[in-house]
């Protein structure tokens, strides 16, 4: 079950296709020749490409110019029969195949399992396999939340013919892309694979920036006609299961304050995760006279040029917004009491040719293929390396022999980044084994922090009096601005509205606040009807596209419903034993990961140690757990 296909192909410019084929990424073509050709070769010696070195795209293969030239003009050859009319000559391989052609083009093992993953992304194959059957008339959805999860709901709820409508606390569709606009806001996945399968974008840079994001995710809601479908600036305080109609009572507020009541019989909560800012609560906040914000609530007129600004945190949003600002401001003073890992980032800003984006528009075959060696390069192809390995000697600085490979590699980065600044190296390289956090993209970070007008300081911020700010180490400083770059609650999943199910307890008790659990991130024993949408540990923290994990999720939401449509039943409940069981399976995971390593702290966990915020599962394996909603593993009821 995906979204309705929106894919639209361009008016093809010959000279323009030939100039995006001599520029086009080697690998991708060679599996766009052998499905075109049929010829064997093309996946053997000497047109075998080299591996890729890092996140790098591996245009070239690492292959000699006149192999490459030997490749490019028979992919312009092939490409071009196709657009007369030629067909494939392999329109369907194998799984072995695909996973044959996939391991050949990243010149690295792929399980074999990926195959009718791959198969499913080539559209050769439908990812869910449970019956499209027809749900019941009258039956009337809510979904809460008009981000990229809420759009996802929406679009196949749309292709569905279901009765449904979307509520949306902003003004906009959007979600995280609306709210976050701090300069330098962008995405740190391939916007390629950030996207939807079933909505294919002419992307301008390979990592998009904010505001082509929000234009990408708004125009997907319009072109699905979701504007007519939702119903924006509303809040919903409160959703309660009313056990006597069987269906779910919101209550309801919009921008006037005027209250209002909706009822439903299936309740989507699509809110997301990194939804409710994490403001820090420091002494003498209060007393600060200039502008002080949090980055996911950036004011639109505030101008930084020639003020003196302070910097909280040196996460992602802080790694992006200090490079973005630094040659505008009089100073810039940053507070990161924590380090990260960030690896080199060699494509940040760059754009896409535009030869190539007509490539990858005009020729579906090569955009398919382009996407799959993405998902594999930003996916999956570092998780066997995040598994500890009880063996391993110096455990406080690795996991294992690869991870160890990689906290040298970047080690030699960071170094190399700061030049004679070496005496910031204490104050930026971390003690933990590279993962253990979300691997950050370096986008001009530490070259930032070497600059006159930058300070860092290599503590948390204690007290505010005013404008000066001091440290915990006694150091104080002056700021006109105040930016918290302290990320989200993440922990706090579906805290923006009270939830209350079938016994009357509150979604938050029941998860202890900071402590959620769910069914394949998506059903709760006690409340019927009720599905989370990028719930707990549905997120990635080994890399990857959140939109993939979505897609994923909603088909197997989707399934259940269907399933229960099938009985000819109204309500369908997780049975209490099998969500325990998937979530002991869940920890276990974890505990063998590098989340869970020692002297290790991050986003994903709670106040108990527990990580609820990311999936230990690699790519393919929540795949075939999204397949089909097994009917035992649920109670319906008429």
């Amino acid at each position: 079950m995906t979204g309705p296909d929106l894919t639209q192909m361009p008016r093809l410019d010959a000279a323009l296709l030939r100039d995006g084929i001599r520029q086009g990424n080697i690998p991708t073509l060679l599996c766009v020749l052998y499905q075109m050709t049929g010829e064997e070769r093309w996946l053997q010696p000497p047109y075998t490409p080299g591996r890729a070195r890092g996140l790098d795209d591996n245009d070239d293969g690492g292959l000699p110019e006149d192999i490459q030239q030997e490749i490019r003009d028979a992919a312009e050859k092939a490409i071009f029969d196709w657009i007369d009319g030629a067909p494939l000559a392999i329109p369907h391989p194998s799984n072995a195949t695909l996973a044959r052609m996939l391991s050949v083009s990243m010149n690295e093992p792929v399980p074999d399992s990926y195959g009718e993953v791959i198969a499913s992304d080539l559209g050769l194959a439908a990812h869910s396999k449970t019956p499209e059957t027809p749900w019941p008339s009258g039956l009337r959805v809510l979904v809460v939340g008009a981000g990229v999860s809420g759009i996802c709901v929406g679009a196949n709820l749309k292709r569905l013919g279901v009765d449904f409508e979307i509520i949306e606390k902003n003004e906009e569709f959007g979600g995280t892309w609306w709210e976050n606009r701090y300069p330098g806001a962008g995405v740190d996945t391939p916007n390629h694979i950030y996207s939807f399968s079933f909505a294919p974008n002419d992307w301008s840079r390979y990592f998009a920036l904010q505001g082509e994001l929000l234009s990408y995710f708004r125009s997907v809601a319009d072109r699905v006609g979701l504007r007519e479908k939702t119903r924006f600036s509303t809040r919903v305080e409160e959703a309660r299961w009313d056990g006597d109609s069987r269906k779910w009572v919101l209550r309801l507020r919009d921008a006037q304050g005027t209250l209002s009541t909706e009822r439903c019989d299936i309740l989507m909560s699509a809110v997301g995760v990194l939804n409710t800012p994490q403001v820090p609560d420091i002494p003498g906040a209060d007393t600060f006279p200039g502008i002080r914000t949090h980055t996911a609530q950036w004011p639109e007129d505030l101008d930084v040029t020639g003020k003196h600004v302070a910097l909280v945190g040196n996460g992602a949003s802080g790694m992006q917004v200090a490079p973005a600002i630094a040659d505008k401001v009089a100073s810039l003073t940053i507070f990161a009491r924590s380090k990260q890992w960030a690896a080199p980032f060699t494509q940040f800003q760059k754009k896409v040719p535009d030869a190539v984006r007509h490539l990858l528009m005009g020729v579906p075959l090569y955009q398919q293929w382009y996407r799959i060696r993405q998902f594999w390069t930003f996916n999956d192809r570092i998780h066997e390396s995040l598994q500890k390995d009880p063996s391993w000697p110096e455990p406080d600085k690795a996991l294992n022999a690869t991870n160890d490979r990689h906290r040298r590699i970047f080690t030699k980065y960071v170094k190399s980044e700061l030049g004679d600044r070496q005496d910031l190296l204490p104050h930026v390289l971390p003690e933990f084994p590279p993962y253990g956090k979300r691997i950050l993209l370096d986008n001009g970070w530490y070259r930032t922090i070497t600059r006159p007008n930058v300070e860092l300081v290599p503590d948390r911020l204690s007290r505010i009096d005013g404008r000066r700010l001091t440290a915990a180490n006694g150091e104080s400083y002056e700021a006109d601005v105040l930016i918290y770059a302290t990320g989200f609650k993440a922990a706090e999943m579906q805290s923006s509205y009270d939830i209350v199910g079938s016994n009357g307890q509150r979604l938050a008790d029941v998860w202890e606040t900071d402590n959620p659990r769910a069914y394949i991130g998506s059903t709760v024993p006690g409340f019927p009807n009720f599905f989370t949408i990028l719930g707990p540990n549905v997120g990635l923290g080994h890399g990857g596209s959140m939109i993939k994990a979505i897609e994923l999720q909603t088909s197997y939401i989707l399934s259940v419903i269907t399933r229960m449509a099938e009985k000819g039943m109204s309500t369908v409940e997780v049975r209490p034993e099998v969500y325990e069981d998937y979530n002991r399976r869940i920890d276990e995971a974890h505990d063998r990961m590098v989340w869970t390593h020692q002297g290790t702290e991050n986003w994903y966990r709670n106040r108990l140690g527990r990580v609820v915020a990311i999936s230990p599962w690699r790519n393919d394996q929540f795949w075939l757990l999204t397949r089909d909603a097994d009917p035992q593993d649920y109670v319906f009821e008429s």
